[in-house]
């Protein structure tokens, strides 16, 4: 079934993100499904993850109302096209894999012709037939089903915890406060991170 969110929200979507592109397209059908099979995200309490940091993270930030700085929208840098989204209230949870056999070829022709043209490989013929294919892998990212485009499997378990305000520490190097769960200790010193990786390389 196309995507069944109204086609003027898609608009203010691609405005907020900047440009539609098939990441961003991604990202819609991903929180059109959350939508789905969670409910409204302004009658529940939505969080959501991603494993990756693509375009299609504005959407979800967009239509769920999930945000980073809120703290119910977590990235886990794990390179992986996959999202996960849960219902506080009753723990319910899905994590929706993008299925890349799904679209064909379109996925791996549009990918090995934009990495071509990155390594300034490519002829006139291909660069020209590139925005062709994008338009046709976005159109069809849009008109697939949902249960075809992911690999869509409930989670009942991991629910993350609500954000909590933590203690500061100073850096004993630099002088920064610093979020105490992202200090390291290094020669009895309390560091932040680019101290620790800086002194850590010279050792």
């Amino acid at each position: 079934m196309p995507c069944t969110i109204p086609e003027a929200v898609i608009n203010d979507t691609i405005a907020f993100h900047g440009h539609k592109c098939p990441g961003l397209a991604i990202g819609i059908r991903a929180a059109e499904l959350a939508m789905q099979e969670l409910g409204d995200p302004e009658k529940i309490t939505m969080v959501a993850i991603s494993e990756t940091d693509m375009c299609g993270v504005d959407a979800i930030q967009f239509l769920t109302g999930c945000t980073y700085g809120k703290g119910n929208f977590l990235h886990r840098d794990y390179g992986k096209m996959a999202f996960s989204f849960y219902d506080r209230n009753t723990g319910k949870g899905i994590r929706a894999v993008l299925n890349r056999d799904s679209g064909s070829s379109l996925f791996s022709d549009y990918r090995n012709l934009v990495n071509k043209e990155a390594d300034g490989k490519a002829t006139p013929e291909e660069i020209a037939s590139i925005g062709t294919l994008r338009n046709d892998l976005q159109q069809h990212l849009m008109e697939v089903d949902l249960e075809d485009l992911f690999d869509i499997a409930p989670i009942d378990t991991g629910l993350p915890r609500p954000a909590r305000v933590l203690e500061s520490l100073t850096c004993a190097r630099c002088g920064e406060s610093t979020m105490e769960s992202r200090t390291r200790r290094l020669g009895g010193e309390t560091l932040c991170i680019p101290c620790f990786d800086a002194l850590d390389q010279k050792l």
